[in-house]
């Protein structure tokens, strides 16, 4: 048995039937081009077929306050397998994953689901899977993605997300009810050493920052937006790869890095949206923005905090939001660096808990923390493999909450980022067109970007010209002057 993390314990906490708390990914898969017309029969029958027994934490059942081992695992409970109405577009496959993405995922046995979904056009399959983020965060969740597939095409052996090639052993190791309660006391003594640093900082925070410093977020500035409504159960699901290569040109650019450029790039998608809407407020938008402190090679559990970063949407200047960015982000980093993950950990469970507390409880309904989520997971380089059918992209599903009725979460593929909109269908009108607005600030950068390259080498030239005028006129000066001394 392993006890819940007290982030596992908040997400199952925080859920209700209009707040499911699972996260989700869609797969788009190329079949193999000489392929048998049987291909995803075949493979859904040898996911079917498979023997191998399922392994943590697809294993793990709630019992309590702890992970146990379920006895009785039925892969019928947890695998699908359907076909889409003709002409199987991607629109069919989001409205699909639309309507998976809002039922709860059953507590009584371990908890997540996973569906191949075939009839897509140009030849390829999906595989939509969703697990509840009280038994992973998003790295960990990226980490299982990456050991699930192969970097070979050629790789025909079949190895369904949930398994591996050797049966855990079920039996615990001599002695493991003392390693427990050592490990326990360890943990204690681990969370008293960590207090004086965490009162330093919360300190810091309140007396030097709070007031004084302009890039400070206090837990309770963000505005009222229609972001921020209650959330029925029905949820959108919307999503689009971008070009990689075009953000990291930006970053180079103008000297960020590539967060800072993804939040501006976000930040503006979301004012041209509120706008659109009629609805953008005065004061700018408040994001929380996810930050991993996993220091190991885990993949269970959650290990996250968060970052409040001021995404400056109440300025036109797309360069004066991304210069509001950079400093909040920098100035919360800054915070971090001078702590242990247990003692960052800590200090967001201090400063963000009454956020936690408004989110569970709706005592202050026009009250929040934050307008959105915006999450950023790092993915894989090398294009991936199933069964030889190649990994074309992955796209996030993510939470909503009350009051949270929008999340924007992405991650790397390759050279692609990718994108995915979760979004609380009643809520948000017409939320799609986020993406739309993402690729036109996009568009704005490069030709900011654009714009300073023709001005810098306008400059350079006219430089150049002044140096060639100034080294003539030198040169007519010299010889008229030797010219009078020779006279």
């Amino acid at each position: 048995m392993r006890p819940l993390h007290p982030i596992d314990f908040i997400f199952l906490s925080l859920e209700k039937r209009q707040q499911p708390m699972h996260v989700g990914v869609l797969f788009l898969f190329q079949i193999p081009e000489h392929a048998p017309t049987t291909f995803i029969q075949d493979l859904v029958a040898d996911i079917r077929n498979n023997k191998t027994p399922p392994v943590p934490p697809f294993n793990n059942q709630l019992s309590g306050l702890f992970w146990d081992e379920d006895q009785e695992f039925d892969i019928d409970h947890h695998f699908r397998h359907i076909a889409l109405p003709k002409p199987g577009r991607i629109r069919e496959l989001l409205v699909y994953v639309s309507q998976e993405h809002s039922t709860l995922i059953d507590r009584a046995k371990p908890m997540w689901s996973c569906h191949i979904i075939e009839g897509l056009e140009d030849n390829r399959f999906a595989m939509y899977f969703k697990i509840h983020h009280s038994v992973v965060d998003g790295i960990a969740g990226m980490r299982l993605v990456q050991k699930s597939f192969s970097t070979e095409p050629n790789d025909q052996h079949i190895v369904p997300p949930w398994c591996v090639q050797q049966i855990p052993s079920s039996k615990p190791p001599k002695g493991a009810k003392i390693s427990r309660i050592k490990k326990i006391m360890g943990g204690i003594k681990s969370q008293i050493d960590a207090t004086p640093k965490v009162a330093e900082e919360l300190f810091h925070a309140l007396t030097k920052e709070r007031g004084k410093n302009p890039d400070y977020i206090s837990s309770f500035q963000a505005p009222s937006s229609i972001l921020n409504q209650r959330v029925s159960s029905s949820r959108r699901f919307a999503a689009q790869s971008f070009e990689l290569s075009r953000l990291k040109d930006i970053s180079k650019s103008l000297q960020v890095t590539l967060n800072d450029v993804v939040l501006a790039i976000c930040s503006g998608a979301l004012r041209e949206y509120l706008r659109s809407q009629d609805a953008l407020p005065k004061k700018p938008l408040i994001a929380m923005v996810p930050a991993s402190i996993r220091d190991d090679d885990s993949d269970v559990s959650n290990r996250i905090t968060m970052i409040l970063a001021n995404l400056g949407t109440h300025k036109s200047n797309p360069l004066e939001r991304l210069a509001i960015i950079q400093r909040s982000m920098q100035n919360a980093k800054q915070r971090f660096k001078r702590m242990t993950p247990l003692q960052i950990l800590n200090y967001s469970a201090l400063v963000y808990g009454p956020a936690g507390f408004n989110i569970l409880t709706g005592a202050l309904p026009n009250r929040q923390s934050f307008n959105i989520v915006i999450s950023n997971v790092p993915g894989p380089k090398e294009p991936l493999y199933w069964n030889g059918a190649r990994l074309e992209a992955l796209y996030p599903a993510s939470i909503v909450l009350d009051g949270q009725a929008l999340n924007i979460t992405m991650t790397s593929y390759q050279d692609k980022l990718e994108v995915g909109l979760t979004g609380c269908r009643n809520a948000l009108p017409k939320m799609q067109n986020l993406l739309t607005f993402l690729e036109e600030e996009i568009q704005r950068f490069e030709q900011v970007i654009q714009h300073k390259k023709i001005t810098n080498t306008a400059t350079i030239v006219d430089a150049t010209t002044s140096r060639q005028k100034a080294k003539k006129s030198v040169s007519t000066q010299t010889v008229i002057d030797l010219s009078a001394a020779t006279d």
